[in-house]
C-alpha cells in the first residue's frame, strides 16, 4: 500500500534532496501513489522522472519504467543508486556482468526500479518475467513514442497496452511534447477502455531565450554562435550525420571541446560520448536527433540547430534540453529554403498515408510560422500547444521587432492564381503565372488566358517564394501528397480570398530573399514532389523484399521518369534503366504513382514494351478485329493468339508463304489476315 504524502515529503528530502516539489509534481505523485492512471505532460525540466521515480518508492514491490534510449536509462539508474535506491536497467548495451547482476536482484526481489527499453517487450519471455516479479507499477517515459503522429514514434511501444492488460496494473506515462491528436492516441495505445487522470502542467520555459535566424554561412553562424558562449555546455543539432562530424571538428579547429554523435557510430561509441557530456564541463555535442532525449544534464546552457527541425514537438524537446536547472539558457535555430525542401521531402518519401502526411505538412507549417512569426515566439509556440501567453520579452522578436506590412493583396494574388489553376499545382509552377513567365507548361495548358496571368511582375521569383512560404507559415495552403505537392488551399484561406480578412507579412524576410543563391536540385521544383513520391514507391518495394533500394531502380532512373513523366509502360520501356524484367516486375507500381493509374496489357504485348515491334504488334491487333469477321463482316470469327501477333512483330514474315508458316498462324489465317499484316509489315520496315 502507498504511504500517505507526508512519507512522500521524507522521500523527497532523504533521497532526492529537495525540500518542496516543483509546481505540479506534488498532484501527480498523489495520484500515480494512489493507484491511478496518468498522463502527465510536463514541459522539459519540469521534473517529470521523480514524478514515477518517488511514487515506485512509496509502493511495495517494483515498477517497470519503459524508456527510449540507453543513455537515458543509464543517467537515472545512476543517479538513483548514488541516492540509495534499488535499481537496475537491462538494456542491449549492458555488459553480461552487468546484465547477470540485474536479473540476480530482480530473482531475490531486491530492485524497487527495473528501466526496459520498448524493444526488450518483443522478446520471449519478457512478459512471464515480469508477471512473476512483483510489479505494481509501469511508468511510461517519453510517451509520446507510442503516437504515430507523434515526433520519434516507436513501434515497440505499442506494445506497452498489452503488457497493461497482462499484468492488470497501473499505468502512469510522461512525456513534454503532444499535441492534441498525439495526446488522443497515447490515451487510446496506452489506457484503451480505461481513461487516465490527465495533467497538464504547461509547456512554458520562461528561463530560455527564443532565436531563429536565416542562414547565411550557417558554418559561420554556428561558430560564431558557439565563440560568444565559450566554456558553456551546448548541444548543435544536424540533420544529417555528415554534418554533425563536419561542424565537431570545426569547433575543434577554433578551440572549443566538442565531439559528434549519431546513429551510424559504434555502440562503444556512443557510450563514450554520453558519458564525457554527463561529466565533462563546457562539452559541445553535435549530433542528430539520435542524440539527447531524456538528457538529464542540468547546466545545458545553450542548444542551436544547424538546420530546422522536423516539427514544433521536436523543436520544443530538442530545445528544452537546455536549462533544465531553471536558470538562463538559449536557443537558437538557423532555417533556409534548402531545409524547408529537405522537411518536405522527408514526408514524401516516407511510407505513412497520405492522411499522415498531410498532417505533418501541417506540423511543418507551424513551424515555419515560428520561424517567421510577426511577434513575441514564445506566444506562437505556446499557441501550438492550445496555451496564451503575454509577450515573454524574452525571444529576439521582442527585442527586435520585425518589419511588417500589409500583404493582404499579394495573398490573394496568390490564393486567386491556387484556385484558377485547379489546385494541381506546386510553387514553382504558380509563380511562373503570378510573374506572367510563358512557359511550356503555361502555355500548354493555356493559363496565360487567366485573369491572375502576370499579376505579380512587381516581385521577384526569389519574393514570391517568401511570401508563399510565410503563406505556408500560417497554414493557408498545404502541399498536397496525392498530387505530388500540388498548394491546396486550407479553409484559413477563404476569408482572405472573400476578402473577408486582412493579413501581414514580413517585409525583412522579402526583401532578405533576393540575396538567397540558388539551390542546386536534381529536377526543378515542379518535378521535386513526383520523385519524392518515386522514391517512397520505391522504398517500400526495397522493404518488402528486404534489399537495398538501387536494387529496385537507381535515383538516376527515379530522375528520368519524374522528367519525362511516362504515361504508358510503353513509355515507362524507355526511361534509362527499366529493363525488360524490371518493367515486367515493376512498371506498373510506378505508373500508378506517375498517372494515378495502372495499364493492363497482355504479357505477349508487355514483352514488346518500348520496342518498334510493340507499335507493330498494336497495328496487327487492331487489323485483326477488323477482319475478324472477313471483309464483309459476315464470314466465321478468326483470330490469331495475342503469343502468334508478338511472333510475326518481331519475326517480320515478309510473304504469305512465311507468314503462313509462322507458330500460330496456318493457312487459314494467312488467307483471312495475311494481306493487310503483309502491308503493315512493310510499312514498318
Amino acid at each position: 500500500m502507498p504511504k500517505d504524502i507526508t512519507g512522500a515529503n521524507t522521500l523527497l528530502r532523504d533521497i532526492f534532496g529537495f525540500d518542496t516539489f516543483r509546481p505540479g509534481q506534488e498532484d501527480i505523485v498523489t495520484a500515480v501513489s494512489a493507484g491511478r492512471n496518468v498522463l502527465a505532460i510536463m514541459p522539459t525540466g519540469g521534473g517529470k522522472s521523480l514524478c514515477y521515480q518517488l511514487p515506485a518508492l512509496m509502493l511495495d514491490g517494483l515498477t517497470v519504467v519503459i524508456s527510449p534510449l540507453i543513455a537515458l536509462m543509464r543517467d537515472q539508474v545512476r543517479g538513483l543508486r548514488e541516492a540509495g535506491v534499488a535499481a537496475g536497467a537491462l538494456t542491449s548495451g549492458n555488459s553480461e556482468a552487468e546484465n547477470d547482476a540485474v536479473w540476480q536482484d530482480l530473482t531475490a526481489g531486491r530492485l524497487k526500479l527495473l528501466y526496459l527499453a520498448p524493444e526488450r517487450l518483443a522478446l520471449t519471455g519478457t512478459q512471464n518475467m515480469l508477471s512473476q516479479a512483483g510489479v505494481r507499477l509501469i511508468a511510461v517515459d517519453e510517451a509520446h513514442c507510442v503516437s504515430q503522429w507523434g515526433h520519434d514514434f516507436r513501434p515497440d511501444y505499442l506494445r506497452i497496452g498489452d503488457l497493461r492488460r497482462a499484468l492488470d496494473v497501473p499505468l502512469a506515462a510522461f512525456t513534454a511534447t503532444a499535441d492534441t491528436e498525439t495526446q488522443a492516441e497515447i490515451v487510446t495505445r496506452l489506457f484503451e477502455g480505461q481513461d487516465p487522470q490527465i495533467f497538464l502542467r504547461g509547456f512554458d520555459r520562461p528561463n530560455i531565450h527564443f532565436s531563429f535566424q536565416g542562414k547565411d554561412k550557417p558554418r559561420a553562424q554556428i561558430l560564431s554562435y558557439a565563440a560568444a558562449r565559450k566554456g558553456q555546455s551546448g548541444i548543435v543539432y544536424c540533420a544529417t550525420r555528415a554534418k554533425t562530424e563536419g561542424i565537431s571538428k570545426a569547433l575543434c579547429d577554433d578551440g572549443h571541446s566538442a565531439c559528434f554523435y549519431h546513429g551510424g557510430m559504434e555502440a562503444d561509441a556512443r557510450r563514450a560520448v554520453e558519458e564525457r557530456f554527463a561529466t565533462e564541463d563546457g562539452l559541445i555535442v553535435v549530433a542528430t536527433v539520435a542524440f539527447g532525449m531524456g538528457v538529464d544534464k542540468p547546466d545545458i546552457r545553450w542548444v542551436a540547430h544547424a538546420d530546422l527541425p522536423k516539427s514544433i514537438e521536436a523543436y520544443y524537446q530538442e530545445v528544452g534540453r537546455a536549462g533544465r536547472d531553471g536558470a538562463p539558457a538559449e536557443a537558437m535555430t538557423l532555417y533556409g529554403s534548402e531545409d524547408i525542401r529537405l522537411r518536405r521531402t522527408q514526408i514524401d518519401e516516407g511510407l505513412a498515408p497520405n492522411d499522415r502526411k498531410q498532417a505533418d505538412h501541417g506540423r511543418l507549417n507551424a513551424l515555419l510560422g515560428l520561424s517567421e512569426a510577426l511577434g513575441c515566439r514564445r506566444q506562437v509556440l505556446l499557441g501550438y500547444f492550445g496555451e496564451e501567453s503575454a509577450p515573454c520579452g524574452n525571444c529576439d522578436l521582442c527585442k527586435t521587432p520585425p518589419d511588417i506590412f500589409d500583404g493582404t493583396e499579394a495573398v490573394r494574388k496568390a490564393l486567386s492564381a491556387v484556385l484558377r489553376t485547379g489546385e494541381h499545382f506546386g510553387m514553382g509552377h504558380l509563380i511562373d503565372v503570378l510573374r506572367g513567365q510563358m512557359t511550356e507548361k503555361v502555355a500548354q495548358r493555356s493559363h496565360d488566358t487567366l485573369p491572375t496571368f502576370g499579376v505579380g511582375q512587381d516581385m521577384s521569383k526569389a519574393q514570391w517564394q517568401a511570401v508563399f512560404r510565410q503563406m505556408m507559415g500560417r497554414d493557408l495552403l498545404r502541399p498536397n501528397a496525392e498530387r505530388h505537392g500540388a498548394l491546396t488551399m486550407t479553409d484559413a484561406a477563404l476569408p482572405l480570398l472573400r476578402g473577408q480578412d486582412t493579413i501581414q507579412l514580413r517585409r525583412d524576410v522579402i526583401q532578405k530573399a533576393e540575396r538567397r543563391p540558388a539551390i542546386r536540385m536534381l529536377v526543378s521544383e515542379e518535378d521535386a514532389p513526383l520523385l519524392s513520391a518515386l522514391k517512397a514507391k520505391r522504398r517500400g518495394l526495397a522493404e518488402a523484399q528486404s534489399v537495398p533500394a538501387y536494387v529496385i531502380f537507381p535515383d538516376k532512373t527515379l530522375i528520368e521518369m519524374a522528367q519525362t513523366r511516362p504515361d504508358t509502360l510503353d513509355g515507362m520501356a524507355q526511361i534509362s534503366g527499366v529493363g525488360a524484367k524490371k518493367l515486367e516486375r515493376y512498371g506498373n507500381a510506378f505508373l500508378e504513382v506517375i498517372t494515378g493509374e495502372t495499364e493492363t496489357l497482355h504479357p505477349s504485348r508487355r514483352k514488346l514494351a518500348g520496342r518498334d515491334a510493340g507499335a507493330v504488334y498494336d497495328a496487327l491487333l487492331q487489323e485483326q478485329l477488323r477482319l475478324s469477321r472477313g471483309t464483309c463482316g459476315t464470314e466465321k470469327p478468326l483470330s490469331c493468339s495475342q503469343a502468334t501477333l508478338a511472333k510475326i512483330a518481331q519475326m517480320r514474315p515478309n510473304c504469305l508463304d512465311a507468314l503462313e508458316r509462322v507458330p500460330g498462324m496456318g493457312t487459314a489465317r494467312a488467307e483471312r489476315f495475311g494481306a493487310a499484316f503483309l502491308d503493315i509489315l512493310s510499312e514498318a520496315s
